[in-house]
């Protein structure tokens, strides 16, 4: 019930793009597809299968879950990159105003430009 409430209060902050299309289209060919249906639909036999069927109105909230550290994940690497980035060009930049600063310093170093 928790998780219920909680995916309420988070379905109001998601954008039309979410509500329209939340997941990725499956990349499984049609005859896949009507196979995993139909395994789906059987009932199971072992008992951790029984189990797990308790937890199939939860699939959605885990592919919403997986969705979004997928999103995370590829936030973390973009700024680290960008991170990156920048300190590379304040380093250009740096070298740039040391060439055209005049200095003790300055004229102690060789001159980047």
């Amino acid at each position: 019930e928790r998780i219920l409430r909680l995916a309420e209060m988070c379905r109001r902050l998601e954008t039309e793009e979410e509500k329209v299309l939340p997941f990725y289209p499956s990349l499984l060919a049609e005859g896949e597809q009507q196979d995993a249906e139909r395994v789906l639909k059987e009932k199971p036999a072992e008992p951790l299968a029984q189990a797990m069927q308790d937890y199939v109105g939860l699939e959605r909230f885990w592919q919403r879950f997986n969705k979004v550290k997928l999103e995370e994940q590829a936030l973390v690497q973009e700024r680290a990159a960008l991170s990156h980035r920048n300190q590379h060009l304040r380093g250009l930049l740096q070298q740039y105003l040391e060439g055209l600063s005049v200095s003790p310093e300055v004229l102690s170093k060789p001159n980047p430009l």
